[in-house]
């Protein structure tokens, strides 16, 4: 009787895991003030399968219409981008603290949008 109650217990906890979805997180890190051209340090984790491409992009929660733009990197297993894996605009809010969000999308080889996830954290003028 242990055993299966051990192997069900095993079944609902991998079940749950394989179906968690892929999370973003990052942090300002050594980003400089205004427009830093290098990428913060991004942590991805539960990337699914086939993934062969990271497609990142950043957007100012409070100017939306502002293009930040991001970049493409190749995905080997990696869970975390450095500081400056890709050039973009980034933040410079012109007064205050505004929140950037940061998408990113896990692409296969044919470019198919695979899954998505993102996170938004504040960043002060100051």
């Amino acid at each position: 009787m242990k055993k299966i109650v051990f192997a069900c217990a095993f079944m609902t906890t991998a079940t749950a895991a394989s179906a968690a979805g892929m999370t973003a997180s990052f942090d300002w890190g050594p980003t400089k003030k205004c427009f830093d051209p290098k990428s913060p340090p991004i942590k991805v984790s539960n990337v699914p399968q086939g993934t062969s491409t990271l497609d990142i992009r950043m957007t100012d929660q409070n100017a939306p219409d502002f293009n930040h733009g991001g970049g493409k990197v190749a995905y080997e297993g990696q869970s975390q981008l450095p500081y400056g894996a890709f050039r973009y605009k980034g933040p410079c809010p012109p007064d205050g603290t505004h929140f950037y969000r940061i998408t990113v999308k896990a692409l296969d080889s044919s470019g198919k949008s695979l899954s998505t996830a993102s996170a938004t954290q504040p960043f002060s003028s100051k």
